[in-house]
């Protein structure tokens, strides 16, 4: 996303799986000499990235064996490697875990640590939101999450299954419409306590009881103005969801249950209403709902800035 929006090349090499080998082979030459071959993701001038701007992200580097370190360094440091030179215009950028995480990471030569900028990145529930809003995470995944964002990322090396953002898009979010007529269904409870534990995966599978046992979706929209607001935070973050599986067939109905939330102070339902809606159908979906579309929009930017 970082490349796209500076328009450079971006470029992604899994770490663990490369060998030293895979960066640079050495080949005779008519001469009798040596010359490397080398990968063509490798930036160096007059090659497939000369005069361009890339982002090359070692993936997973924490899993690279310390001989494959040592190549990196090199790189990064004199931005040279095997007798080429490389491009001006490239950034570096390494991802991973941390030892402490129990995901296989190996020890960081203090001489590669040295040539880094170390950062440490923690979730956001606003930030994952809009993300899952335009990645099509399911909205009943993003209304569990209004309701208990602590479970969004409360990872443990010491369990084997754990919360994460992966966990719940992977292994939660992308097999519930494998569930569509049947939320209670044994197996399904069984692959979410599986992707992301126990005790966030009971939470859920009750969080969908609670769904079912709202009223349809339809009773709520056709009466948007006397329709029931629920007092508890989870039958809320339910009955959002449940609307917005039908919001394009009650536009008008639809933004006027959500304007009724924002005006009885639970503008925080609004928001999450309309992220998942826009997430799920586009905004041409809604604009011809005309002013009371825009003045809930205008609001809820002004609650997010």
């Amino acid at each position: 996303d970082v490349a796209k929006k500076l328009e450079v090349e971006y470029v992604e090499v899994h770490m663990p799986t490369t060998l030293v080998e895979d960066l640079g082979i050495p080949m005779p030459q008519p001469d009798g000499s040596l010359k490397y071959v080398l990968p063509e993701w490798i930036p160096v001038v007059n090659g497939k990235y000369h005069g361009k701007k890339v982002i090359v992200c070692l993936d997973d580097f924490g899993q690279a064996s310390q001989d494959i370190q040592k190549v990196i360094a090199n790189m990064i440091q004199a931005k040279r490697h095997h007798g080429y030179d490389l491009i001006d215009n490239v950034m570096f950028v390494m991802t991973g875990n941390r030892q402490s995480d129990r995901a296989g990471v190996n020890r960081r030569l203090t001489h590669l640590s040295n040539r880094l900028t170390v950062m440490t990145l923690d979730t956001d529930l606003n930030q994952w939101l809009g993300w899952a809003q335009n990645n099509g995470v399911d909205g009943l995944v993003q209304a569990f999450m209004q309701f208990r964002p602590d479970l969004l990322h409360d990872f443990n090396p010491q369990k084997e299954q754990n919360p994460t953002p992966r966990s719940w898009v992977e292994g939660v979010s992308d097999i519930l419409p494998l569930f569509d007529n049947d939320k209670d269904s044994i197996p399904l409870q069984e692959c979410i306590m599986g992707a992301v534990g126990e005790g966030a995966g009971s939470e859920f599978v009750g969080f969908l009881r609670t769904y079912a046992d709202l009223p349809k979706p339809e009773e709520i929209l056709k009466n948007p103005d006397t329709a029931m607001i629920p007092d508890k935070p989870d039958v809320m973050c339910a009955l959002i969801a449940s609307i917005c599986t039908i919001a394009d067939k009650y536009t008008v109905n639809f933004i006027k249950y959500l304007t009724r939330l924002d005006k009885e102070d639970r503008a925080e339902y609004s928001i999450l209403g309309l992220k998942i809606a826009l997430g799920k159908y586009s905004a041409e979906t809604f604009s011809a709902v005309g002013k009371e579309y825009v003045d809930l929009t205008l609001k809820i930017h002004k609650y997010t800035k």
